[in-house]
């Protein structure tokens, strides 16, 4: 069965603890501008998601405070690149779930380490063994 004719999955899930149900999610269909002839001018392809982040009950205070500081109270993704209104819709769930993962993405603390002994002497190695070649490199003024 081909990918375009799958049905959509009931909700989109973010991470392995977060699934946005589909309730939550506002859908809104228009004709998509510019060029394209009859088609253009008949066809709703034009895709607009909403998902109202202040308002929802399956996010925790700390996934919405993450959330709001990145994206803000609503996210809004907009989708016009394809001919097919249910492209469009594979396209706008890919985005928004792109968008909520990088906003609940906490990246790690980074804690300063020393070198070891080995990289010590391997870096006054290799310094040694650049300056040597370039001492040789020099030509004899005298």
């Amino acid at each position: 069965m081909s990918d375009d004719l799958a049905p959509e999955p009931i909700g989109i899930q973010i991470n392995a603890h977060l699934r946005i149900p589909d309730t939550e999610l506002t859908w809104r269909y228009s004709a998509s501008g510019g060029p394209g002839g009859q088609h253009a001018n008949t066809a709703n392809t034009k895709v607009e998601l909403v998902f109202d982040v202040a308002n929802s009950p399956t996010l925790t205070e700390h996934q919405r405070t993450q959330i709001q500081t990145k994206l803000g109270d609503e996210i809004r993704v907009v989708v016009t690149s394809e001919r097919s209104q249910h492209r469009n819709r594979t396209i706008a769930r890919k985005r928004f779930r792109q968008q909520l993962v990088t906003a609940l993405h906490v990246p790690r603390i980074r804690r300063a380490t020393k070198p070891s002994k080995g990289a010590i002497e391997r870096r006054l190695q290799n310094k040694s063994k650049a300056s040597d070649r370039k001492q040789q490199r020099r030509s004899n003024w005298e």
